[in-house]
């Protein structure tokens, strides 16, 4: 297979950007002989996909992810939550492909095999397919360098702050879980043995290979109820903002259940009242007050409905907003109470989210699983004590993360139930031996997850080589009273004796007293790398970047893959839902393409190496140094109209680009390519500027959410006829 690189098409923001950005490096690569091709796996192409009206991409570069050939870089996509796919499928429908509704309830084995093909669409569909390899993800040294110059404020908390984490501690996914590695390849099953005797199967076939760990836990809904009972009592007593924080999207079967019960929770005496009036239309706390209020228009009863909410978020305790502006609360809609991002964001904002008014007060962070509150708790206790983090100073916390082969959590989708009625869930092997059981109650959230032996193998080995090449101290984040961190502690300390390790600092400390160690570190200005599992993984990539650089999604991520190819991932997406709104009502795009420029650095470098092009490592040098260009004179995307936005942020780009590639002398062939075009975008920059600010203002047609029309969205990205013609006959 001939070398080349594949760039995603994704969905929102990235993609929009994608639109401005690729003919750029599609110029530019072709003049060094790198071919790059595009994939389309956005949320509207993998429905489509799903009933034969696209090509499967999705499923294409999963195989490819299993090669050596591999050179991917992926944006970020949208991780579907239920209300998002059903706004993609009507959007598609009124396009006019023939698809069918989503079936809430599906009550045919017709309507059975429409709901499995759009789960498999919905929520982390993309992440676990690609990602055969662990994360390598860190702040770039110029990211960095740029913090420390032009530091973003972190908040301090009030001295009297009330603002802690609630959560359950007990009868939740960390208190219930067992863990247990298997000793051959063996085939599992899940069955429920109900109390009345009745066995139904819940997974007929588990494969499981010699050496992998296999956990089973669940979730009390009855402790689980008596938990937001007290924490919507201690909101309201204490006068802060009640405010959830989910994983809605990448656990797209577990956290949706629960994010309906807080809602259920908060809204008691409407859903008692209301209930089965809400239930026949179809409409679902799962699905969040947002989705249950735009569909009461219809109903008998729906003024009256609304009514009871309105008047239940007067009495209740107050709520975080995500948009106070449009009434959106933090019970509107699950994909809106990320907590990989929502915490952070409030711990830099000084312990403090937002009220119905706008204004700012003290929070209680609702996070019903205790596996990792912990940590977040941690960090508050942290800058209560010590105060705010000075970016100018501190130190970084970079990652390697266990994720490959759907590792751990997000591997969990096909094996959470919601239990139908009391019993005993075993996990049995081959032989019909229990290797796990627990007993529960009608309504509990089950789930197995799976965490193969060689993805654990790679992970202990990047940590090593990573704590190595930086001189940096290593920590596993693993805590031993955890049943699946005590087998995992087992297999890292045998897998750490098959390295040099001598001269490094290597720990394994549960994830509370990593953070605090962490921390502790950090203030001093110094470097610790955090090597996690799947959840802290993407948790601490948030985390950390957010509170040293101000944002996640500058840092450089690289998926070695197992099989010897490369993903180079661009940063986080959970901003693109606002920069595409801002676009359409005032062609203005805020999107910060960072993480593209960084991602493209290694995938040349990857591709020099697949296809022997030496050219292609001098595209990647330039790129390298034309970034830290652009950092050192603040092209980034502004906060305004009338600023330059992320398609002059590429030209900035293109342009420094374009003259480090004409003043290199590796490769004198390149460089007489690039003389003419640097020249020409240097001397027309305040024009090319000035057609790109001309279009601010007004709204913008891209034909579509979801799947925009590629016509329209190229005339908005690309507004410069000078940069275009440029750009085009290089």
């Amino acid at each position: 297979m001939a070398a080349r690189i594949i760039y995603t098409h994704t969905d929102e923001a990235p993609l929009l950007a994608t639109y401005s950005f690729l003919p750029i490096v599609s110029a530019y690569a072709a003049k060094a002989g790198v071919e790059i091709e595009t994939r389309d796996i956005s949320v509207a192409s993998r429905i489509l996909a799903q009933f034969g009206l696209a090509d499967d991409a999705l499923g294409e570069l999963g195989d490819l992810a299993k090669t050596p050939e591999a050179n991917i870089v992926k944006l970020p996509n949208i991780s579907a939550s239920i209300p998002q796919l059903k706004a993609a499928i009507k959007e598609l429908q009124e396009k006019g492909y023939e698809i069918p509704d989503y079936p809430e309830a599906p009550s045919t084995p017709e309507e059975e095999e429409i709901r499995a093909k759009y789960d498999k669409v919905k929520g982390s569909a993309v992440n676990p397919v690609l990602r055969e390899g662990n994360s390598d993800r860190r702040a770039p040294g110029s990211v960095k360098a740029y913090a420390k110059a032009h530091p973003h404020t972190n908040k301090p908390f009030g001295d009297d702050s009330k603002t802690e984490v609630a959560t359950m501690g007990a009868h939740d996914f960390k208190s219930n879980e067992k863990s247990v590695t298997l000793p051959a390849d063996d085939t599992l099953s899940i069955v429920l043995e109900k109390a009345d005797g009745e066995t139904v199967t819940l997974l007929a076939e588990l494969p499981v290979l010699a050496g992998e760990i296999v956990d089973a836990t669940y979730m009390s809904v009855a402790n689980l109820h008596a938990f937001l009972e007290n924490a919507l009592a201690k909101a309201k007593a204490e006068n802060v903002l009640f405010s959830l924080h989910l994983k809605a999207t990448m656990m797209k079967v577990s956290d949706p259940i629960i994010f309906g019960h807080v809602v259920k929770a908060y809204f008691k005496d409407v859903f008692e009242k209301y209930g089965a009036d809400l239930e026949a239309a179809g409409l679902s706390a799962n699905d969040g007050l947002g989705a249950i209020l735009s569909g009461l228009s219809g109903l008998e009863k729906g003024a009256e409905i609304e009514a009871a909410f309105k008047a239940a978020i007067e009495a209740g305790p107050r709520l975080s907003y995500v948009n106070s502006d449009k009434g959106i609360t933090n019970l509107h809609v699950p994909s809106d109470v990320i907590i990989d991002a929502s915490i952070p964001a409030l711990v830099r904002n000084g312990g403090k989210l937002w009220g119905a008014d706008g204004g700012e007060d003290d929070t209680l962070a609702v996070i019903p699983d205790s596996s990792y509150a912990g940590v977040y708790q941690t960090v508050i206790e942290d800058v209560k004590k010590n105060g705010p983090l000075d970016p100018a100073t501190i130190g970084t916390v970079p990652n390697v993360g266990l994720m490959a082969q759907k590792a751990e959590e997000y591997g969990s989708h096909d094996k959470t139930f919601q239990i139908e009625a009391a019993g005993t869930v075993r996990v049995l092997n081959k032989a019909g031996d229990v290797l796990l059981e627990h007993d529960v109650e009608a309504g509990d959230i089950w789930r197995a997850c799976q965490t193969k032996d060689i993805p654990v193998r790679d992970w202990v080995k990047l940590a090593v080589s990573r704590a190595r090449d930086s001189k940096t101290p290593a920590v596993f984040w693993l805590d031993e009273s955890r049943a699946h961190d005590a087998e995992l502690i087992k297999k890292v300390t045998t897998y750490l004796t098959e390295h040099d390790t001598e001269g490094l600092e290597i720990k394994i400390l549960s994830p509370e007293l990593a953070t605090a160690y962490s921390l502790e570190r950090l203030r001093n200005g110094e470097d610790t790398i955090s090597v996690t599992g799947n959840v802290l993984r993407d948790y601490n990539t948030d985390l950390f970047p957010i509170l040293e650089v101000g944002t996640s999604a500058k840092m450089l991520s690289i998926v070695p893959l197992i099989a010897g190819g490369g993903l180079f991932e661009t940063g986080a997406g959970g901003s693109a839902p606002k920069h595409v709104q801002q676009l359409v009502e005032e062609d203005y795009l805020r999107w910060d393409s960072l993480g593209e420029f960084f991602a493209l650095v290694p995938s040349f470098e990857k591709y020099a190496e697949q296809a022997s092009a030496p050219s292609a490592k001098v595209l990647a040098a330039a790129l390298d140094r034309a970034t830290a260009t652009f950092l050192e004179n603040d092209r980034s995307p502004g906060r305004k109209l009338g600023t330059t936005d992320n398609r002059g942020s590429h030209f900035y780009l293109g342009l420094y680009w374009a003259q480090e590639l004409a003043a290199q002398t590796e490769d004198t062939e390149l460089a007489a390519a690039f003389k003419g075009l640097a020249e020409t975008l240097a001397a027309n920059e305040a024009k090319i500027v000035e057609e790109l600010l001309a279009v601010q203002g007004k709204p913008a047609d891209i034909g579509g959410y979801y799947l925009p029309d590629a016509e329209k969205v190229t005339a908005v990205m690309r507004p410069s006829a000078t940069l275009n013609e440029a750009i085009d006959s290089l």
